[in-house]
């Protein structure tokens, strides 16, 4: 069974959700959906019982979700809805829910419970639309417009076969928060009685008949869906099978021209790319600086935060078709002559005029720019119009070009680089945003920079995507996430069965390439050219946790590189063999791999542990070539990490007990694994859990737990940053594209930052995420006596301490 968030491993239990008490009336038959035998222990029909015999209907129901879990009591959460006051059935299961969900924190159990009670609401809820099988459920969504004719013929010309394949026992895999959110946000609904259309294992099938030929492809993509091995992002699972699949996750725009029409043009790409849940990355570095002659009028530009308002405005009006809030980032590369002001875009204060407050802010990093910094040299800002030349260079032609600029007296102005770099510090330390992310070390591995003029220019919003772009070329990427927590038991990593998934997930990512939808022309050409795709991981805490590892212990290092290895090695493999099938992506004459190299050979320090079958792949792909240009990228997995019940991608977890605030409602969250092993020692006492809760999460200061438990379960805040770095720079010579790396620091200061980001770039990452500050992520404590009061504020980031360890980085603090 899956290790979850919530809850520690325990016996698999088969029923699928809390059964009900008595059997249902039959609902309306779903137009053109054949009716299934009602299922065991799920109502499907409105509830007739009377009010006399819903206490025993509530004690059934519960002591039903309650069945196999040890340490899930059911008359407690009897007794605790009793005293909320009457209701019907329906209001009695809800209240059970919620008072199952409250009592995560005493006894993970409890979370599965809740699961089981919302399974049972679900299953009824889709019985009051008919919905019985799964092919009902696709034919009653065809009828109200919510999917695409092919897929719902090939449902129902397989329905029988289909409808075999449903894992009726698959709703138990998932926790509380991770079905509450399917619920909330990704089942189809009904678009008048906004009842949903589908039970959650009817989701996964559909997503997998979206994206396959045949009954076997469907049954083998739902296979990895079903037991939450691996996830496709979420456009995948909002849109496959819907009429319009927009099933890319992000979307790639280089600047403008400097040019009235290209900017107002650029401004519609983004609206249309955002409306349909595409987060999006766009540089603004080819525009003009502030001050700059418009020789048109014989006027002055006023830079690029004029265009950053309007395009700050236009994302957040379009916001994904009311699923999500539309997300962008702006990338500008350091040189720019509006950089200072490009830096203060996120600042609470200031002239609000001057302020974007929906966008993201990147720093697309030359390493010319980090050399002076290290020298304490100065730093000369240009105007782009006078060098535009520079957008389109990186490494040693851009340093040249640099230079060059530089001797015939072209920059706006000089400052020095280390102030600069201290501004950067700064705003990261304030927002967490201005990410940092590094140009030459983009560029210089990129399978798509092989031939000059193929340049990346940015990153994504989330920044572990790195493609070329240009004026008629958005860059495109569709992305899935393998849980390893799925593939790891008691004596390690499953390998073969990792490699077996990795293989599957590959053939259907390449696939989303040819089923999407569109929303710009600049989009399908240079997806459908280069046909990249994202492959990623989540659970990696997990797995750690689950093999008893510190988070920054060698083992948990050799064996993250080794995983990311193994992705890789699978990942090219099936490439290759989609290749010999369908033939090499269209542009493989223009990437490096057609010129014999893979992206390790650019890492002269990696030391790979399957030589061999290195040398191999070498060879086959030198036979057939590859499909896809790019294959892996580790995404955030904020949500789908949810739903699978695993740690985000690869990070450290936060806390190990807090609250968390999501479009779903509040929900919280315990470490299962801390609480599994406290219970082994007799120590899940509430004065241990009290004191869990006083310090935020925290076990560092609880004296009753052994020092080796401590140690293990210590947080992001807790574990030194270098170590999360290291881990990252030996996972790159496997990541063709990059990773979503967000770094912790509880109380940042400019030079703590300054060191650990130098030591970023020093250990050759390509990007950075957000950076994670305690006062800006300060959990909601779980309620305790009212003395109990939530820790104070940590103090502003130093704003004096500037620059203090650049001289000596591997001795600072941040990094240790």
């Amino acid at each position: 069974m899956t290790q979850n968030l919530t809850a520690p491993p325990g016996p698999e239990v088969r029923s699928a959700t809390a059964p009900t008490a008595e059997e249902r009336p039959e609902a309306p038959r779903a137009a053109g959906g054949p009716v299934a035998p009602e299922r065991p222990g799920t109502g499907n029909g409105p509830d007739t019982a009377s009010a006399a015999d819903a206490g025993e209907r509530l004690r059934a129901m519960v002591a039903a979700a309650c069945a196999g879990l040890a340490g899930a009591d059911p008359g407690r959460v009897v007794a605790a809805v009793r005293a909320g006051g009457g209701a019907d059935a329906g209001g009695l299961r809800e209240l059970a829910i919620g008072e199952a969900a409250a009592l995560v924190a005493v006894e993970p159990a409890y979370s599965k419970v809740a699961a089981r009670l919302l399974g049972a609401h679900i299953a009824d809820e889709a019985a009051e639309e008919g919905v019985r099988t799964f092919a009902g459920s696709v034919a009653a969504a065809h009828a109200c417009g919510l999917l695409a004719d092919g897929p719902a013929a090939f449902v129902r010309d397989n329905a029988d076969a289909l409808d075999g394949l449903v894992d009726e026992a698959g709703d138990d895999r998932f926790e509380y928060f991770g079905l509450r959110t399917l619920y909330d946000r990704y089942l189809l609904r009904h678009p008048t009685t906004r009842r949903v259309l589908e039970r959650p294992q009817h989701f996964l099938l559909r997503v997998a008949c979206g994206l396959a030929d045949t009954v076997a492809e469907a049954a083998e993509l739902y296979g990895l869906l079903s037991t939450l091995s691996y996830l496709p992002s979420s456009p995948t699972l909002f849109n496959s099978a819907a009429r319009r699949p927009q099933l890319s996750s992000c979307f790639l725009l280089d600047s403008p021209r400097d040019e009235l029409e290209s900017i107002y043009e650029r401004y519609a790409q983004v609206a249309r790319l955002s409306k349909y849940a595409g987060g999006i990355g766009v540089s603004w570095t080819r525009i003009r600086a502030r001050g700059s002659l418009i020789r048109g009028t014989n006027g002055h530009s006023n830079g690029i935060v004029p265009w950053l308002r309007t395009l700050d405005s236009s994302v957040a009006a379009v916001n994904q078709g009311g699923r999500r809030k539309g997300a962008a980032c702006v990338y500008l590369e350091p040189w720019h002559a509006d950089v200072e002001e490009f830096l203060e875009l996120r600042d609470n204060t200031g002239e609000d005029a001057r302020r974007t407050h929906n966008l993201n802010l990147a720093n697309w990093v030359p390493d010319e720019f980090m050399r002076r910094v290290e020298a304490d040299a100065d730093w000369s800002l240009f105007d782009p119009k006078e060098v535009p030349e520079l957008t389109d260079l990186w490494g040693e032609a851009f340093d040249e070009a640099y230079r060059r600029a530089e001797a015939e007296g072209r920059y706006v102005r000089r400052v020095p680089a280390r102030r600069l770099y201290g501004r950067m510090m700064r705003t990261l330390a304030e927002t967490g945003n201005g990410w940092m992310t590094f140009k030459d070390a983009a560029n210089r591995a990129c399978n798509q920079t092989a031939e000059p003029g193929n340049v990346v220019h940015l990153s994504n919003l989330c920044t572990e995507i790195l493609e070329v772009t240009s004026d008629g070329e958005t860059a495109v990427c569709n992305l899935g996430s393998v849980n390893l927590a799925a593939h790891t038991g008691p004596s390690g990593v499953e390998w073969e069965r990792l490699r077996r998934t990795v293989r599957t997930a590959v053939r259907f990512l390449d696939r989303t390439i040819d089923r999407g939808f569109y929303p710009t022309r600049e989009a399908a050409g240079a997806n459908r050219r280069w046909r990249p795709v994202g492959l990623g991981v989540m659970g990696l805490a997990d797995v750690f946790f689950k093999l008893r590892l510190p988070f920054d212990s060698d083992e948990a290092r050799e064996l993250s590189t080794r995983i990311a290895e193994e992705i890789a090695l699978a990942a090219y493999g099936a490439s290759a063999d989609l290749a010999a099938e369908l033939g090499p992506l269209p542009a493989y004459a223009a990437t490096r791999t057609a010129r014999g190299e893979l992206h390790p050979d650019h890492f002269p320090d990696a030391a790979p542990t399957r030589a061999a079958e290195w040398d191999a792949l070498r060879a086959r792909i030198a036979d057939v070539g590859l499909r896809n240009s790019l294959l892996i990228a580790i995404a955030p997995t904020a949500t789908i990490a949810s739903i699978a019940g695993c740690y985000e991608c690869v990070e450290p977890q936060v806390s190990n007990l807090f609250k968390r605030e999501t479009l779903s409602g509040e929900f919280l969250q315990i470490n299962g694994y801390l609480v599994a092993e406290l219970k082994d020692l007799g120590l899940w006492t509430p004065a241990v859990r009290d004191a869990i809760k006083r310090a935020g999460g925290s076990v560092q200061g609880v004296a009753e737990i052994p020092a080796e438990l401590r140690a293990r379960y210590r947080t992001a805040w807790e574990l030194p940053q270098k170590a999360l770095i290291d881990m990252a720079a030996g996972r790159t010579p496997y990541i063709d594209q990059s990773h979503s790396l967000n770094l912790f620091m509880e109380t940042p200061t400019i030079g703590k930052l300054s060191s650990m980001y130098a030591y970023a770039w020093r250990r050759g990452l390509k990007t950075t995420y957000y950076l994670r500050s305690r006062p800006a992520t300060r959990i909601a404590q779980t309620t305790l006596a009212a003395e109990d009061s939530a820790a104070p504020a940590a103090p502003a980031p130093d704003a004096d301490a500037v620059y203090c360890s650049l001289e000596n980085p591997e001795t600072c603090e941040a990094c240790q």
